[in-house]
């Protein structure tokens, strides 16, 4: 039987960085144009006056006090409140592309392989720049792959879901090694604008090689034990942006273009869904959660994860045993779980267990069970 394992992982983080003290004070002094050019309108009661924003609030809310972001000039302008990343000529690497090249050499690095050894590449991500040609070819080919790749999209699951079709490809022996690329722009799709989510993203490329155990070195990386995915659809986090929207010219600029969620509801409805998911695949492999060395979960809200750690645990987990990045990446969509991963994986010993696991818009969920070799 062929095992697989991940021998390495990748990151990109974007130099640029927001801290919440200047989103907060770019998000004010658009609070302040806005309510100033509609005083008439919110004296009358034709419009709700915007509320300021507070680097305290955005902390209590979700753990998040900064970001990396492709680009900050523009995000922080108040009049324009939109990152600025310029269009590329179609002979130039794409942006994504150009992220998932730096990831990829560094897991490669990590694993010891070069592009040679790789025979295919799934880019796994919450949003492509483009609908085709797909954005895995073009990285494809910039490494020097031979073999296949193929583009997925299951929003902030979509690593996780990357990584089991990555486990299926190399235990069915369709592949000997597969990178997957997670190279998440989340401040393209945020709306800096919105009181309720303009501090929630940011922008970084995580990638993962998956390779049978028999090409790895003895001892090297993790055995993959278990991969379990689940959805159900909710329409509580959503983005309608999409090829038809030039069809209808009523949609353009509204609000649903871009992300939006109810969070409240997200948040009763995903924790249980997900604490469940981990329990039912623990039981299932026979494991104790008590004998989890370490939890890599979606980093979208430090609250979530503390909730979902406690009833996974049956106790509070410690930040060792369910490390935190969001601090300072934000939530990064899919890239989230294995920036936690790349950052806090080096300390376990071999035979410890973990598990890597996202959720997020669907509601999908993608949780793999590994162990160190």
């Amino acid at each position: 039987m062929i095992k697989a394992v991940i021998s390495g992982t990748g990151l990109y983080t974007p130099p640029a960085t927001i801290d919440n003290d200047e989103l907060v004070e770019a998000f004010n002094q658009f609070v302040e144009i806005f309510n100033s050019e509609h005083a008439d309108a919110i004296a009358s009661g034709d419009v709700t006056a915007l509320q300021p924003s507070s680097s305290a609030f955005i902390e209590k809310a979700s753990g998040i006090k900064r970001r990396h972001v492709i680009n900050k000039d523009g995000i922080l302008d108040p009049h324009r409140m939109t990152p600025f990343i310029p269009d590329r000529s179609n002979d130039e690497y794409s942006v994504q592309c150009e992220m998932a090249l730096s990831a990829c050499k560094e897991a490669l690095e990590q694993a010891g392989k070069t592009a040679a050894d790789v025979d295919a590449v799934i880019v796994a991500c919450s949003n492509l720049q483009r609908a085709y040609p797909a954005v895995s070819i073009e990285v494809q080919q910039a490494l020097g792959v031979n073999g296949f790749a193929y583009d997925m999209n299951v929003a902030c699951s979509s690593a996780t879901f990357g990584l089991q079709a990555a486990v299926n490809s190399v235990e069915n022996g369709a592949a000997r090694s597969v990178l997957v690329v997670s190279p998440e722009i989340c401040s393209g799709h945020l709306n800096f604008r919105d009181r309720d989510s303009h501090f929630i993203f940011g922008d970084a490329c995580t990638a993962i090689l998956v390779e049978r155990e028999e090409d790895t070195s003895a001892g090297q990386g993790f055995e993959i034990l278990d991969t379990r995915l689940k959805t159900q659809f909710s329409n509580n986090i959503r983005n309608n942006f999409g090829f038809l929207n030039r069809a209808d010219e009523s949609g353009v600029g509204k609000p649903d273009k871009l992300f939006i969620q109810q969070g409240r509801k997200v948040f009763k409805e995903v924790s249980p869904l997900v604490a469940e998911t981990i329990q039912n695949q623990l039981q299932d492999l026979a494991l104790a959660p008590d004998g989890l060395r370490r939890m890599w979960l979606h980093q979208a809200n430090l609250n979530m994860n503390q909730l979902i750690a406690r009833k996974v645990l049956g106790r509070d987990a410690s930040e060792d045993e369910a490390p935190v990045i969001l601090d300072e990446y934000a939530n990064t969509s899919s890239a989230g779980s294995i920036i936690a991963f790349h950052k806090h994986k080096a300390d376990l010993e071999s035979g410890d267990i973990g598990v890597i696991c996202s959720f997020g818009a669907g509601y999908s969920i993608g949780s793999v069970v590994v162990r160190r070799r």
